[in-house]
């Protein structure tokens, strides 16, 4: 199998991936390839900024791998996400399933992105067009845990990894 990190900087490719050919008991693939899009709730983006704690991000995909393999009894599950600067268009994130059935494939490539984008510690922000930036939930941000208006152009920092909110605006 090929060997790769889970966390990088470059830009992503299918070819990271082992082949199907490697695993012929497969029938069912599922490729799921997010990009930057141009637009988050009604506003125009610019572009996205990734961040990560990366030893502890790598460390956690490689296990939320092997359990997804584990409980769609899926022959291999790969997710590789994208750090830095990316500008619209750009691949942020590539997951895939092998599978017997398309079923298991389907279920273990959406569990492996979900579980990815909100459990990791990878962090989004984003850059619009009119200048301003914010961070968007995930791995610690989440939409429960609001960022006060009396605080918002502050980052907002609560001792619970799991409540941890953040927000920016740049004039």
């Amino acid at each position: 199998m090929r060997e790769f990190a889970r966390v990088q900087e470059q830009a992503l490719s299918l070819d990271s991936f082992d082949p199907i050919q490697s695993f012929p008991e497969c029938g069912g693939i599922d490729i799921f390839i997010g990009t930057v899009r141009n637009h988050h709730e009604g506003k125009a983006v610019k572009a996205l900024k990734y961040t990560s704690y990366t030893p502890v991000a790598e460390k956690m995909i490689r296990e939320i791998e092997q359990q997804i393999k584990d409980k769609y009894q899926v022959s291999y599950v790969r997710v590789i996400h994208r750090i830095g600067y990316l500008e619209v268009s750009e691949t942020a994130i590539i997951a895939i399933a092998y599978a017997a059935h398309r079923r298991e494939a389907f279920q273990a490539c959406e569990e492996a992105v979900e579980r990815v984008k909100h459990e990791v510690p990878i962090w989004k922000e984003e850059f619009f067009m009119d200048g301003t930036s914010q961070y968007v939930e995930g791995c610690c941000i989440r939409k429960d845990t609001p960022v006060p208006a009396s605080r918002a152009g502050q980052h907002v920092h609560q001792p619970d990894h799991e409540n941890c909110t953040h927000a920016h605006t740049h004039e």
